[in-house]
Parts: structure tokens; C-alpha cells; sequence
């Protein structure tokens, strides 16, 4: 009954954010539409369809590489055995978080030079490091005597990580790729500048224009991707983690 109750807080706050999510999408229609700026938008919207899937694109391929690599790296530092080099490693992939996005993209440009591939591999590596994080926060959140039980089962390493340990940090390895989502889509505009593409053209090249229908042709639909990536992963986490691991269920 005790962990029944302590959910419904959480299901109370999901529910809040997205009435709020849904109140403040109304009222900015609302606002776009009577300010003039859905019909300056309007103008561009082929520009917007173009730039949108390019956006959605980049999002995709930078995603996939840092949840495909990203998960094992926080596999391999949450092991035991590595004593106190696993921390370590982990506190300096910390750090990483406080390194400008624009250095990290133009270290990519001076390696690999301008265009799409620079892009990817910056936002990849800037996406990495929530999801390591959280792999590594996740693992070692797992009660000791958990793994220690089941090792006492017979069960191999490979089997304590599979279904005793990855199971167990789910929930948390879920939030990571989730935050690691939306910050994702919200930083591909700046992709625009090492000659990535993206909605990031759009608002740029708005600033520079001093054009305020141009560059929210393209903040506005950045916006509202990153509300829809964490909504969809949102779910994602709510359905696919296990009730008995889920705090949401």
C-alpha cells in the first residue's frame, strides 16, 4: 500500500507537466496567430518541412550512436571491480558537461572539417554524456545483496547484468537517454554554424536579418520537437519499464 501511495505523487507531477506542456502550446497558437507571426511563419513553411526532417535527422543519428555507445561505456564503469578508477572516470565524463557546446562542435569541425559529419559526432559526443551518467548512477543504485543473491543462485555475471542488474536500473538508464533527447534537438541549431543544416538555418539567419517571422520559423518548430521527443520517450519509459521498477506505474 505504502509503494501504491508513493506513486501517485509522481503520476500527479506527470499529469502537471503535460497540461502545462499542452496550456503553454495553446497560448502561444493563441499568441502566433493574433500577433501576425503564424502568417509571416507561413511564408516559409516550405523552408520549415525541408529543415524539420533534416533536423529530425541529425537528432536520429547522433542519438543512436551515443544510446549505442553510451550504454556500454556506463556498463563498464559501473563494474565493482574496477574499484575507484570507475568513479573517477565517471566524475571527469561529469566535467565534460561543463565544456561550451560551440567548443565541442568546432574541435569536431577541425577534424573532421564543415558539413553534416562534424555535426553528428559533436552531437553525439554532447549526448553521451547524460546517458553515461545515468547507466553508471542506475547500476550502482542496485542493492548489493540483489546481485549477491543472485550469485548465490548460480548465476553467471553475464545473467546477473542481464536480468538482475539492467532490469533494476532501467527506470534510470530511461531518464538519461530522455534528457539526453531533448537537449539533443535543442542544440542541433547550432549545428548551422559548422554547416550542418537543420532548423538552426532558419534562426540564424533570422538574427542576422533582424527578421522576427524567419527566426521563429525555425525556434518555434525546435521547440515543439523537443516537446514531443521527451513526451514520446516519456511514454516509452512509462509502458516499457517494468511496474515493480517503475516509481510512474
Amino acid at each position: 500500500m505504502q509503494g501504491a501511495q508513493a506513486t501517485h505523487p509522481m503520476r500527479a507531477l506527470a499529469s502537471l507537466w503535460r497540461l502545462t506542456v499542452l496550456g503553454l502550446v495553446f497560448l502561444l497558437g493563441i499568441w502566433a496567430s493574433a500577433s501576425g507571426t503564424l502568417t509571416a511563419m507561413m511564408a516559409y513553411r516550405e523552408d520549415i518541412h525541408f529543415l524539420t526532417l533534416q533536423h529530425m535527422e541529425l537528432v536520429a543519428i547522433s542519438g543512436a550512436i551515443a544510446i549505442l555507445t553510451g550504454i556500454p561505456i556506463g556498463i563498464v564503469l559501473a563494474r565493482r571491480s574496477l574499484g575507484l578508477f570507475g568513479p573517477l572516470v565517471a566524475q571527469i565524463i561529469n566535467l565534460g558537461t561543463t565544456i561550451p557546446t560551440l567548443a565541442i562542435l568546432a574541435l569536431a569541425m577541425t577534424v573532421l572539417g564543415l558539413g553534416a559529419p562534424p555535426a553528428i559526432f559533436g552531437l553525439a559526443v554532447l549526448t553521451l554524456l547524460p546517458i553515461v551518467l545515468n547507466t553508471v548512477a542506475g547500476l550502482r543504485a542496485v542493492p548489493p545483496a540483489l546481485v549477491e543473491a543472485a550469485r548465490g543462485m548460480g548465476m553467471t555475471n553475464r545473467q546477473i547484468l542481464f536480468q538482475v542488474e539492467l532490469p533494476n536500473a532501467l527506470f534510470v538508464i530511461a531518464a538519461g537517454i530522455r534528457t539526453a533527447l531533448a537537449i539533443n534537438v535543442g542544440t542541433v541549431p547550432l549545428a548551422f554554424l559548422i554547416g550542418g543544416g537543420g532548423l538552426g538555418e532558419l534562426i540564424f539567419t533570422g538574427i542576422d536579418l533582424m527578421d522576427t517571422g524567419l527566426l521563429l520559423a525555425g525556434a518555434i518548430p525546435t521547440a515543439l520537437l523537443a516537446v514531443a521527443v521527451d513526451f514520446l520517450v516519456g511514454q516509452l519509459q512509462f509502458w516499457l519499464v517494468p511496474r515493480g521498477v517503475n516509481p510512474l506505474r
